[in-house]
């Protein structure tokens, strides 16, 4: 396949407001790939490159060759291209580094040139991400959306998904479990303006109002003496976090999943912000709020309730996120005024008869925080780059 039609497909994508015209050109796209090429085409699509690091920055793309007149680059070709770049270190690597980019970057074409560059500063933005990138899958292979769901919570990687679904179809997505040591996708909450609003989401049924803590999300795996913690990228995280280590590895139970936030708090007890905990590393304190998996016993099929029972059993309140259980509005206003006082962003209120839907913006978990409008002037604007 040529890279051109990955780049045509982000055009097409990125041209329509239409979510069905957005999936059936993504669908098409993975439909065309061999099996050799899905999973590259799949995180291309995404807006991202199978090598996590390049060693390429922006200031490497500023200066571009002469694009190529025509297209001719094919997919393989790229992510070859990545790889090298990917394995370079070293004396002498930058340079060699410059001359494969170089190289790279001339036979593209315009269009080309532009999606490459923002794979690698991560600035490609169409919209193909989770929320379409599922339904095309379910359709290019015409498996249900729900089985693609699933196993891509399980997996953590759609492009895995996307493999798997093409050489196997519903079976082997449903072969695609929950592992201790392999993080899952996040479950993400949709958002309302007032407690009221989000109370009239889920009718007349008590829900669970958990405080919202502006940490650092964390999924943490145990199993037996092995913590890992992953972030809610998924990235591996665990060298950065000795404390969140310490605390679960003290827990009551040999194999673990547990989901929370990391958060760093000063000494009268209020959390620090968020840019202050995003560099504390060593002295950030986890503070859970589900569990998924306990001693070979998976969760996430449970109802919310029973998840909560779970995670109490085990964990201590010191560790928990603080909750009220309530079906009364004004109770849940009253909860949340006393979290924002100690200094924390708001609340996160969730269905408790809700299972684990990783991955996704559901309604049964609804956030609500404060909204605060600034009317502001750009003074000035410097082209920089993430971390």
């Amino acid at each position: 396949m040529l890279f051109d039609q990955v780049v045509q497909t982000s055009t097409r994508v990125a041209a329509t407001s239409s979510r069905t015209a957005k999936v059936a050109a993504l669908a098409e796209t993975l439909a065309a790939a061999t099996t050799d090429e899905l999973e590259i085409v799949a995180h291309y699509l995404s807006g991202s490159l199978r090598q996590r690091r390049t060693g390429v920055g922006w200031r490497a793309l500023v200066s571009r060759p002469e694009p190529a007149s025509a297209p001719t680059l094919t997919i393989a070709a790229v992510d070859k291209a990545f790889a090298e770049l990917a394995m370079l270190s070293g004396e002498g690597s930058q340079g060699v580094r410059q001359g494969l980019l170089a190289e790279l970057l001339g036979a593209a074409t315009g269009p080309e040139q532009a999606f490459l560059a923002g794979l690698v500063t991560g600035e490609t933005r169409q919209g193909a991400l989770e929320g379409l990138l599922l339904p095309a899958i379910a359709a290019a292979f015409s498996v249900p959306a729900d089985a693609v769901r699933r196993a891509a919570m399980f997996a953590g990687s759609i492009p895995v998904v996307a493999v798997a679904a093409k050489a196997g179809g519903e079976p082997a997505l449903a072969a695609i479990t929950l592992q201790v040591g392999r993080p899952v996708l996040p479950m993400l909450a949709s958002s309302a303006a007032t407690i009221r609003e989000a109370f009239e989401r889920f009718g007349d049924a008590p829900v669970a109002v958990e405080s919202k803590l502006d940490g650092i999300r964390i999924q943490v795996h145990r199993d037996g003496d092995d913590v890992a913690v992953y972030s809610r990228s998924l990235d591996d995280i665990t060298a950065r976090l000795p404390g969140v280590v310490a605390a679960v590895g003290a827990l009551p139970a040999r194999r673990l999943v547990l989901d929370g936030e990391a958060l760093a708090l000063r000494p009268d007890g209020r959390p620090m912000p968020f840019q202050d905990t995003a560099s504390a590393g060593s002295v950030l304190r986890p503070f859970f709020f589900d569990l998924l998996h306990v001693d070979d016993l998976d969760l996430v099929d449970e109802p919310a309730s029973v998840r909560e029972a779970r995670l109490a059993a085990l964990v201590p309140p010191a560790l928990r996120v603080e909750r009220l259980v309530t079906a009364d509005a004004g109770e849940a206003e009253a909860f949340w005024h006393e979290v924002l006082a100690a200094g924390h962003e708001g609340v996160v209120i969730k269905a408790l008869d809700a299972g684990y839907a990783a991955g996704r913006r559901g309604a049964a978990w609804v956030k609500v925080k404060p909204v605060h409008t600034l009317d502001l002037v750009v003074l000035a604007v410097e082209w920089g780059s993430g971390p």
